[in-house]
């Protein structure tokens, strides 16, 4: 959320410095029920807080590209439903098909083949829903190609795609919805705002760790696994470097939580790749 400039010019002309707080870290001082006092008084008791964390206020570029990447992101999901509604109505029919776009070519063969024992009415509703996620799958083409582009242009989002499983809509999306790295004392702080790390039942100076917490940025959180299970496919086939962390890592855990500690890794190194200005270097193997 944005503050709008009249009214940061506005309150700014007070002598008040404009801050954002999270709804959730404003609700535990809200004492009794819900009106505008009490929660003028949670904000005032909240706001007053040392240890309060701000959300940073972002800017017009960073909403412009946050936008594009939402809308991206919302065809993907439309086309993702016409694509499992026909795969639904067709196995009704006896045509059944893997999940994902790439098999879609042969649900529209199954359509098209007039050999098939396909009733008309679910051959043309068949041919509409191809019509629609064509349509979506073409907007998205264009989508991803505003994406590279204005990945591109940037310094920071083209150092981000020095890292492997760093790709353009990746780097996007860590530009238009993280605050600036400066931000966070250490990468470990990033990872944590990300929800790439365990969540914590310590007590009694006993140190208890449990699953990862997802509680933070999900679209950064989910494209860096993405990421991170692209690299271990690639390392898998081609193979890892011996004596290196991937190396062990895949001979002895799962694949996926291989995956969510890669993706903890790649947040960490992309902090320091932000706040130190420097491009992505490959770690070395010790011997």
């Amino acid at each position: 959320m944005r503050v709008p400039d009249d009214w940061g010019r506005a309150i700014g002309g007070l002598g008040h410095d404009v801050r954002l707080i999270p709804p959730t870290y404003v609700k535990p001082y809200v004492k009794r029920q819900k009106n505008d006092t009490a929660d003028a008084e949670a904000i005032a008791e909240a706001a007053s807080r040392p240890t309060m964390r701000f959300v940073t206020v972002k800017t017009e570029e960073q909403q412009a590209r946050s936008a594009v990447f939402r809308t991206r992101d919302l065809l993907v999901r439309q086309r993702t439903q016409l694509i499992n509604a026909l795969r639904g109505h067709l196995a009704e029919h006896g045509v059944v098909a893997p999940q994902g776009p790439a098999h879609l070519k042969t649900l529209a063969a199954a359509i098209a083949d007039a050999s098939q024992s396909l009733p008309i009415l679910v051959r043309d509703i068949g041919n509409l829903y191809l019509e629609q996620i064509e349509q979506l799958s073409r907007k998205i083409t264009d989508l991803e190609k505003v994406l590279r582009s204005e990945a591109q242009r940037g310094v920071e989002t083209r150092r981000l795609q020095t890292m492997p499983g760093v790709g353009p809509i990746t780097a996007m999306a860590i530009e238009a919805f993280a605050p600036p790295m400066k931000t966070f004392k250490r990468g470990r702080d990033f990872a944590a705002w990300l929800g790439l790390v365990p969540v914590q039942h310590s007590t009694g100076g006993k140190q208890r760790l449990g699953r990862t917490s997802k509680m933070g940025q999900r679209d950064i959180r989910r494209l860096l696994i993405i990421g991170a299970m692209a690299v271990i496919q690639w390392a898998s086939r081609r193979g890892a470097q011996t004596g290196s962390w991937l190396h062990r890592m895949i001979e002895r855990k799962p694949i996926m939580l291989v995956a969510m500690a890669l993706a903890n890794k790649m947040a960490r190194s992309i902090w320091a790749m932000l706040t130190k200005n420097e491009d992505y270097r490959n770690p070395v193997v010790a011997v």
